[in-house]
């Protein structure tokens, strides 16, 4: 063990004598151990916390035990953290320390029961750096960086990397596609680095990064497999700039969406050009005319089916939004639309007209259920849910055809008014969902504040747990909390026969993808 423990100060929430706690780690090789209540807040800290991560370990009394983690492993060790909960003990688990080098670590876990609950005892140890992979994922890469922006340190910056051919942007195919993986991972360093979409890339840092050279390794991979082409790179800053961190935040969000789906023009076309300040600036002339469409019902639904994985047949639909291009409107992709109402504070107008086709849609069906998506943010406002009531009461005999599904594209930040509304919408028995869970770390956050019916797990998960031990890992316990709370199972983005027989084995009821249908016209009356 490297250094000595140097024990923290007494804390006025440790329950739990140092000679009842050190024997339960009398056989480990830890650097960190620390205690948590039941929410993940530290109680107690020993070990070498200043030589790691550079404050004294009374300095993370208070703090959340995510925070000694990088920014992109903070989803996993949530989802460790509830499976921890759950079962009383937690195996070792790989993540990423919050130090410089994001030193690979093992973390175990072990619940000692109270008077009045439980705490959890947390060991962390060091291991060798081939036992984790620093690349990113194309959902982990926005939420480091969110977290990077909402911390504000200078210098912070999103550079974006794009490859281009004589034919326009290069979707690079499986084998070519991996090589520039690994290739972006070697040349970024330190750096956190991921693809956001075919033959467009993200590399975070916290100091200045050599775009220029990493384009150049990029590129040195396309000319080795006989691909001519080029890397285009810019950098987006990670600054506030006078906007509210909510603004920020959103604005970040639209950036990545935007890049994803049309690289760097699209950037400059919707205002990036000026960074996130003179993106919302420009956006505020927008919003007119997204306020216009979305009045105008200038959008569609399609309903894509949810079936039990036991007998294929269909439980209910999910409505999926499919704007119609109009001029005027930023944006005619779906999450691009959905984001952009969020940036302009236009999201409960979106979500009320969602609300308003999925009814029109529930009446002139015969038994078809269908699930409608609600943000946060119209989840927390006292005004749409009274206006949601007042339509369910006035039309009772449209509860059984309607499902709700909380979505997290935009974080609840008043959960005492979105409960308020899940336990108004849950009396007059309306089935509830948590929608892409895993997705991002406010979803077990929902799922303890939330009693919910379902539970949709997000298709990163189902897709990955298909290659890798450790994401199969964090589903299994995804499934296992969700039914320890009593909340069934739905798998996204399930496309294959074989996916569709490990979800199955896995236990989960039911799956939603294309293996099942697409999203299309719902089923009419007679």
């Amino acid at each position: 063990m490297q250094g000595s423990f140097n024990t923290a100060a007494p804390h006025p929430l440790r329950r739990v004598a140092d000679r009842e706690r050190f024997l339960a780690f009398a056989f480990t090789a830890a650097e960190l151990l620390l205690e948590t209540d039941a929410a993940g807040t530290i109680i107690f800290a020993a070990g070498t916390f200043q030589h790691r991560l550079g404050e004294p370990p009374e300095a993370w009394l208070g703090r959340r035990a995510e925070t000694l983690f990088t920014g992109p492993e903070r989803d996993g060790f949530a989802t460790a953290f509830a499976l921890l909960g759950a079962r009383g003990r937690l195996a070792p688990c790989a993540f990423r320390l919050a130090d410089r080098a994001a030193t690979p670590v093992a973390v175990a876990g072990l619940a000692l029961p109270q008077p009045e609950g439980h705490s959890f005892c947390l060991t962390i140890s060091a291991m060798p750096v081939a036992s984790l992979n620093h690349r990113a994922d194309a959902g982990s890469l926005p939420q480091a960086a969110e977290a990077r922006l909402r911390r504000a340190g200078p210098g912070a910056s999103l550079g974006l990397l794009e490859l281009s051919g004589p034919n326009g942007l290069i979707t690079p195919k499986p084998e070519l596609a991996a090589r520039l993986g690994a290739a972006l991972t070697e040349a970024s360093g330190e750096s956190l680095a991921a693809e956001l979409s075919a033959g467009r890339y993200g590399v975070l840092s916290s100091t200045a990064t050599d775009l220029a050279a990493i384009g150049a390794r990029l590129e040195a991979v396309l000319a080795e497999a006989g691909e001519a082409g080029a890397v285009s790179s810019s950098s987006l800053a990670l600054e506030q700039d006078g906007l509210s961190p909510l603004q920020a935040t959103r604005a970040l969000r639209y950036a990545l969406a935007s890049f994803a789906d049309g690289g760097g023009t699209a950037l400059e076309r919707e205002g990036f050009g000026g960074g996130l300040a003179g993106f919302v600036a420009e956006a505020c002339a927008k919003a007119e005319a997204l306020r216009k469409a979305i009045a105008e019902r200038r959008f569609k639904l399609a309903f894509q089916p949810i079936v039990s994985l036991v007998d294929r047949r269909i439980h209910h639909y999910e409505a999926l939004l499919r704007p119609t291009p109009s001029a005027g409107v930023p944006t005619a992709q779906a999450q691009e639309f959905v984001t952009f109402a969020e940036t302009v504070g236009l999201s409960e107008e979106l979500d009320w007209a969602v609300v308003e086709l999925v009814c029109e849609a529930a009446r002139s069906t015969t038994d078809a259920q269908i699930a409608c998506n609600l943000s946060g943010l119209s989840l927390q406002s006292p005004a749409f849910r009274e206006r949601l009531l007042h339509l369910l009461d006035a039309e009772p005999s449209l509860v059984p055809k309607l499902l709700v599904e909380i979505t997290e594209t935009a974080e609840i930040e008043h959960e005492a008014e979105a409960v308020a509304t899940v336990e108004a919408l849950r009396a007059r028995k309306l089935p509830l969902c948590i929608d892409d869970f895993g997705a991002g770390a406010a979803a077990f956050r929902y799922l303890r504040s939330f009693k919910v019916d379902y539970v949709k797990i997000d298709g990163l998960y189902v897709q990955h747990a298909m290659r890798s031990a450790r994401d199969r890992g964090f589903l299994v316990a995804m499934v296992e909390l969700a039914r320890n709370v009593g909340a069934k199972v739905v798998a996204e983005r399930i496309e294959t026969e074989a996916e569709c027989a490990a979800m199955q084995q896995l236990g989960i009821g039911f799956g939603q993808g294309w293996l099942f249908g697409k999203a299309g016209p719902l089923p009419r009356k007679g």
